[in-house]
């Protein structure tokens, strides 16, 4: 797969970039997906994204687009990830307008709301795995309507549940154990049944 991308070519050469807008609840983990996916193509550890151990509030604070670079002497990747701040109950954190006009590349890169430049190609969802359940409803329900909204726009989209050692004993021993765990499938159940995700779009 890795290969398969490092040569992959869009067969549009004015889309520049496939765009992939992350977005989910403070603390569930978008600026550390981005930087594990950057040290799996550059082949080493990086953190061009900052990412917090804090889950309080969003430590991302405003948009920015990470691009994905291959090794030394290769060339940038044709795809890139949009970071954005966390989902918080209530009035806090993102409003989800701002990313509803980002998924439509209406609001300029380093807006502080913030939003997004340049059309968004998938709309990923980041949760965690071992505290799905408890997500407020207030961020869930502002997940389904950003998620609906994408649907209207026609733009493909997926759930990434990251931190699933902490979910699940046995993926904590081994991580190629997650195949058979019955705890992570409950998970995605459950995130299936909370955000109305079918169950082969969840990863």
């Amino acid at each position: 797969m890795v290969n398969a991308l490092r040569n992959f070519e869009l067969s549009d050469p004015d889309v520049g970039q496939l765009r992939c807008l992350l977005h989910g609840p403070v603390g569930a983990g978008k600026s550390s997906f981005i930087n594990s996916v950057n040290n799996v193509f550059q082949g080493r550890s990086t953190h061009n994204a900052l990412a917090s151990a804090a889950t309080g509030t969003s430590f991302t604070m405003k948009y920015k687009t990470h691009y994905i670079q291959g090794r030394k002497g290769e060339k940038r990747l044709p795809f890139a990830f949009n970071d954005v701040m966390g989902l918080e109950t209530k009035k806090n954190g993102l409003h989800p307008d701002d990313i509803i006009n980002a998924l439509k590349g209406h609001l300029p890169e380093g807006y502080e709301n913030p939003g997004l430049s340049g059309k968004t190609h998938c709309l990923v969802s980041i949760v965690t795995a071992d505290t799905i359940s408890l997500m407020h409803k207030d961020v869930i329900d502002k997940m389904k309507h950003i998620r609906a909204e994408a649907s209207k726009l026609e733009i493909p989209q997926i759930v990434v549940m990251t931190m699933p050692d902490k979910a699940c004993e046995l993926v904590n021993r081994n991580v190629k154990r997650i195949y058979y765990s019955k705890a992570i499938k409950e998970k995605m159940q459950i995130c299936s049944n909370e955000l109305g995700v079918p169950m082969n779009c969840i990863l």
